[in-house]
């Protein structure tokens, strides 16, 4: 379904709204959410402060009653002392039962230290339970027990020392751990035991601060606030840390209510992250506050710093976030509805001022449709000064340029209907086949010499890629195209097609690009010439050539054999009429032997190929390899090599066989200098698909009348040599489907370059003429 231009606009004018209205509802929502999370905050920070007055009150209430009962039960030592003997063998339990009820006390107990000054037991005791217990393993208790007995005052935190009296704090009972007691000590150096009055909490006295009240004052603070969950008391000393053991009664460990992790409160609302909040709150010392979903329930928590006298604390308030997002969702829905009421009121609306906005453009759709069917002579009349006007105007200009523009298009066609005409008879005349493939290769149109030629029909090969490619060159064909297509100009190849019935054809294969206007590769136009003729009477030359060459070859091994044979024969002649083996003429013989098998075995590389193994190499490396195994030979003549090696593209290359190559040449270099000096080898590019590698000395130098002659077989100036070596060379730089050139001046040096295509260059670049040796 096709959306008119003013649907169009009045959904995007709505849509534009709705864009407004999202945002819109977005930043309200976090707005009013940060709004309500700060005043959660706020309402946490009071709660935090209400406790802590609360608990710094009670705490100084606590302090009171026990500053009362240390005086109660200070009073009661001092009674205990006047009426109980000094020895505490003299003393009964039933005395201590009478002098507690005396003195209005609990228990009365008397501790004595052991025979081996190792512990502090209770040998008298109004209770029972008392009588016997030893007081090694009570912490801080021992010590000040020890303090006590030593005459000394006691200093213990935890408690309240005089000279002759210590009183401790509430603590856990040992004899009954189910009650919670306060104790004196008195010790006055005139007996041998410790009094010890204390008060138990069945008397009526129990802990304010580390146990009920709190608890307490919490319970009411979370009856009275809204949606408070949880009110939790760390302890940043014990909080994430093993307890501290103070008394172990009956297999029991006991821990003191100050090292307690939690020191009142519930703590429900666990997370694994409280522990880092609560050291980072004690660290940074600001006020933490975050929100947490625990057991599925959305909860902001609070971790305040509050304070207990001396010892700081983190106060943790967790409350229920669910009525705060109950509200932000009806909130949401509100905005959602009036937005949704807007949205429609600016459809209807924006629909009908489309409307009014873009009724010019109907004018124009109705002329643009009448130039679509060729009829230009009607005049749009819009007589406005807006963008609707300017267009107007512009569209009539057009209809006028239009109608110019086509009177000249018709005549072109028909200058166009002749040239083609023109290119057609002369395309189908021509005896080359001509074929045209676009830029995927498919061929697009052929001549009338391309189906004589190769057999197949035009219906046959229009939109099929090229069949006339033998398989064996589809590949270089794919790396021809990619060369066109990178911009190289292609030259006349010559290279194999095969036609329709399996035959294989030289051809020469011309291909050049056909741009459209603006300069733009469109297709590849190619004309294919028939050289089959051209290449037999050329193969027929060839073999001609290769006759005279192998009867000059035949004539040179005959000379060149028939010396050192001749020799062999006088001398076994010699041997035949003397009867008698001479060493120097054995030697002699082996030697004419021996050069026989040179002349023969070098003229065996020229004439039986060999199996090589082409690889891609660092020229610059192959060279280097030759000048090391080389450099003693060269020291011995007193010859110095001078290199200069650039980065070149590898070469692909049967690596040995140019070490013989190099091997030969630089030898020759050496043995043309009998004085010394230096040779000068160098390895660079040249040009973008060779490598070029000079060996160049400044000996002797090679006679002009000689130049002509190098490469020919058994022609040398060494007095032991053959002349095949260069001819060696001058094959394997062929292989190698390179260039061999020797410049030459008598008494000034020679210099040997050689030229080898690059590893990426392919087969198909490659000149394929034989391998030659220029001479200058």
């Amino acid at each position: 379904m096709r959306l008119s231009i003013k649907g169009k606009l009045s959904i995007s004018i709505s849509c534009a709204l709705l864009i407004v209205l999202l945002l819109h509802m977005v930043l309200n929502y976090y707005t009013t959410k940060d709004k309500l999370i700060e005043e959660m905050e706020a309402r946490m920070e009071v709660i935090t402060q209400q406790i802590s007055i609360s608990m710094r009150q009670s705490q100084y209430a606590d302090h009171v009653v026990e500053d009362l009962l240390a005086e109660k039960l200070h009073m009661a030592s001092i009674y205990a002392a006047s009426r109980l003997p000094t020895d505490i063998r003299d003393i009964t339990n039933e005395q201590l039962k009478q002098i507690s009820h005396e003195v209005g006390i609990s228990q009365v107990s008397l501790l004595q230290k052991t025979e081996d000054d190792q512990d502090i037991v209770i040998r008298r005791s109004s209770d029972p339970a008392e009588i016997g217990m030893s007081t090694k393993g009570w912490g801080f208790w021992f010590t000040a027990f020890q303090q006590l007995l030593e005459y000394k005052q006691v200093w213990i935190a935890e408690g309240r020392g005089q000279k002759h009296f210590w009183t401790g704090p509430f603590d856990i009972s040992t004899s009954n751990p189910s009650h919670i007691d306060k104790w004196g000590y008195y010790y006055d150096g005139k007996r041998n035991y410790i009094i010890n009055p204390f008060i138990q909490d069945t008397a009526g006295i129990q802990s304010s601060f580390q146990l009920t009240k709190p608890d307490k004052i919490i319970e009411q603070t979370i009856d009275k606030q809204l949606n408070v969950l949880e009110i939790t008391a760390f302890n940043p000393e014990a909080f994430g840390k093993p307890p501290i053991i103070t008394k172990r009664v009956n297999g029991i460990r006991y821990v003191r209510s100050q090292d307690q992790p939690i020191l009142y409160g519930s703590y429900k609302y666990a997370e694994v992250e409280d522990y880092e909040r609560v050291a980072q709150v004690i660290e940074d010392g600001h006020s933490l506050f975050v929100e947490s979903n625990i057991k599925g329930e959305a909860v902001v928590k609070s971790y305040i710093t509050a304070t207990e006298g001396r010892n700081p604390y983190i106060m943790t308030v967790v409350m229920d976030a669910k009525p705060l997002l109950d509200t932000l969702h009806e909130q949401l829905m509100q905005s959602i509805a009036i937005g949704l009421v807007l949205l429609e009121l600016v459809l209807v609306g924006s629909y009908f001022l489309a409307g009014f906005l873009i009724r010019p453009l109907q004018y124009i759709v109705q002329k643009v449709n009448m130039m679509a069917i060729g009829q230009f002579n009607t005049t749009l009349r819009i007589k406005r000064n807006d963008e609707l006007g300017v267009l107007a105007s512009r569209i009539n200009l057009m209809a006028d340029n239009l109608y110019q523009s086509t009177e000249r298009l018709r005549t072109l066609y028909e200058e166009n209907r002749a040239m083609k005409h023109h290119l057609e008879s002369f395309i189908n005349q021509s005896t080359d086949a001509i074929h045209v493939t676009d830029l995927h290769g498919d061929v697009e149109r052929v001549n009338q010499a391309f189906v004589d030629m190769f057999g197949w029909k035009e219906h046959e090969v229009l939109g099929k890629k090229l069949p006339t490619i033998p398989s064996e060159l589809s590949k270089p064909y794919v790396e021809i195209e990619e060369s066109l297509s990178s911009g190289k100009a292609g030259g006349a190849q010559e290279t194999l097609r095969m036609t329709k019935d399996g035959r294989i054809l030289d051809v020469s294969v011309s291909t050049s690009p056909i741009l459209d206007e603006s300069g733009q590769c469109m297709a590849w136009a190619s004309i294919t010439r028939d050289i089959t003729s051209r290449k037999r009477m050329e193969e027929l030359l060839r073999r001609s050539e290769k006759l005279t060459t192998v009867g000059q070859l035949a004539a040179g091994v005959a000379h060149e054999i028939r010396n050192p044979l001749t020799t062999l024969k006088g001398f076994i002649q010699l041997q035949l009429q003397t009867s008698k083996v001479n060493p120097v003429h054995t030697s002699m013989m082996l030697s004419e032997l021996e050069r026989i098998n040179l002349i023969v075995g070098e003229f065996l590389i020229l004439s039986k190929p060999q199996a090589v193994r082409f690889q891609e190499m660092n020229i610059g490396q192959v060279l280097h390899d030759v000048l090391s195994f080389l450099g003693n030979h060269a020291q011995m003549h007193n010859i110095e090599f001078v290199t200069k090696f650039q980065d070149v593209p590898l070469v692909l290359c049967e690596e040995n066989q140019l070490k013989q190559v190099f091997i030969n040449i630089v030898k020759n270099g050496i043995e043309a200098m009998p004085e010394g000096g230096e040779m000068d080898i160098s390895v660079d590019q040249y040009a973008e698909e060779q490598v070029r590698i000079t060996i160049r000395d400044y000996g002797i130098g090679i006679p002009e009348d000689h130049l002509t002659r190098l490469g020919d077989p058994f022609f040398t100036n060494k007095e032991k040599g053959t002349g095949l070596g260069l001819m060696v060379c001058q094959r394997i730089i062929y292989n190698h489907k390179g260039t061999l050139e020797i410049t030459s001046k008598l008494h000034e040096g020679t210099m040997v370059t050689i030229k080898l295509p690059a590893a990426n260059v392919t087969a198909y670049k490659i000149n394929e003429e034989r391998a030659y040796i220029k001479i200058r």
